[in-house]
């Protein structure tokens, strides 16, 4: 008689595993009648992820929306690198975001728009989440040369003006790289006959390449990043609490902010990529209702961590002092063509196209460490 280990065995190597933003509810359906009913576990996705996800695309789409509005239009705001990673960031933020509607759509009718827009769609996702892991690296180290190393960094600022595209480049070719495995990977299949098609990572017999992907999500996409996250602003402290400068404990706090967030809205859900990784290679969980509470676990907290994308405007761009006099600008400029008559409208644009493009007031032409400084 096949014993329970067995059939788990053949389970977990022969079962079409899920892509990224595809829910873990499927991963062991080819033998319903050997495992358990995951029917809850599909129930709760169709309840919970539609409108989180709507939610999110809608509140993470303006504010990135906003960001890069402000970056395109006011005069001469792409002034330092820092600025150049934000609007790359808010940019990889909102094809990430264009992405959800059709995750939410896929939970609540399944895959309906072909095995093509499945690869497109993974591997959209795929691109956008490791850009904005390497782009909020980049960020970091870019604020430790600008306030741990301001000497070399003043003297060195045409040359790292110059690298500005290459790095951008370099990370939005790494990012493609990254994602090949969802490309390649990412097709549309049903559990069974009566089940809806879902788009989802089919690998190869065996679980070594499913392994693989992950240890890379998990390695590139959170441990790399957080890792110089944590080096760069550790040796920031160091460095301003050394200072007198009047914006020091603010810098401080947002600082604390960014980390904090990253940690909290990423560390959980890639937590549970590892124990994903680690049920793949030794099979440690057989029991049914564990498997179907890991998998809600794993909905829940994949949600969280989508949350970043809505997150950053307000930690990277909102929070600086010359950003939102920026934005104020901009609601000034809305509320002027609104409130405008049709007579005077175009001397009114005139007006506050000139507002938007005016040499800006002091503290908006602050040298890089000033900037960094205020955040």
């Amino acid at each position: 008689m096949t014993s329970m280990n067995d059939i788990m065995t053949t389970f977990i190597t022969q079962a079409p595993t899920d892509s990224g933003p595809t829910p873990t509810d499927d991963d062991y359906e080819d033998y319903p009648d050997l495992m358990c009913d995951r029917e809850s576990v599909r129930q709760f996705r169709r309840f919970y992820e539609p409108p989180f996800f709507w939610l999110i695309a809608l509140a993470g789409g303006a504010g990135n929306v906003a960001v890069v509005w402000i970056y395109l239009n006011v005069k001469r705001r792409l002034k330092t690198m820092t600025d150049v990673y934000l609007l790359n960031l808010a940019v990889a933020d909102l094809l990430f975001l264009v992405t959800l509607p059709l995750w939410a759509v896929e939970a609540s009718h399944g895959w309906m728009f072909g095995s093509a827009m499945c690869k497109v769609t993974s591997g959209l996702y795929k691109v956008n989440l490791f850009s904005s892991m390497l782009l909020l690296t980049c960020i970091s180290v870019d604020r430790y040369m600008v306030i741990v190393q301001a000497n070399k960094s003043r003297n060195s600022k045409r040359a790292r003006r110059r690298c500005n595209q290459l790095v951008c480049g370099g990370v939005w070719l790494l990012a493609l790289v990254l994602a090949t495995p969802e490309f390649m990977f990412a097709t549309t299949s049903k559990a069974d006959e009566a089940s809806q098609e879902m788009c989802r990572m089919v690998f190869p017999s065996g679980n070594r390449t499913k392994i693989l992907v992950l240890s890379l999500q998990v390695s590139m996409g959170f441990c790399l990043p957080f890792l110089v996250m944590t080096a760069c602003y550790s040796v920031i402290i160091a460095t301003l609490l050394k200072t007198r400068n009047f914006q020091k404990h603010k810098a401080l706090r947002v600082i604390l902010a960014v980390v904090v967030a990253f940690v909290v809205s990423q560390l959980p859900y890639n937590g549970v990529l590892v124990m994903e990784a680690t049920q793949a290679a030794n099979i440690t969980v057989t029991d049914c209702e564990t498997v179907k509470s890991f998998d809600k676990a794993g909905q829940v907290l994949k949600s969280v961590a989508y949350m970043h994308a809505c997150l950053n405007p307000f930690l990277y761009a909102f929070v600086g002092v010359r950003f939102r006099k920026d934005v104020l600008r901009m609601l000034r400029f809305c509320r002027c063509q609104q409130a405008a008559p049709k007579s005077q409208l175009s001397k009114s644009s005139r007006s506050s196209k000139s507002v938007l493009s005016s040499p800006r007031p002091t503290v908006m032409s602050d040298s890089e460490t000033s900037q960094a400084l205020s955040l």
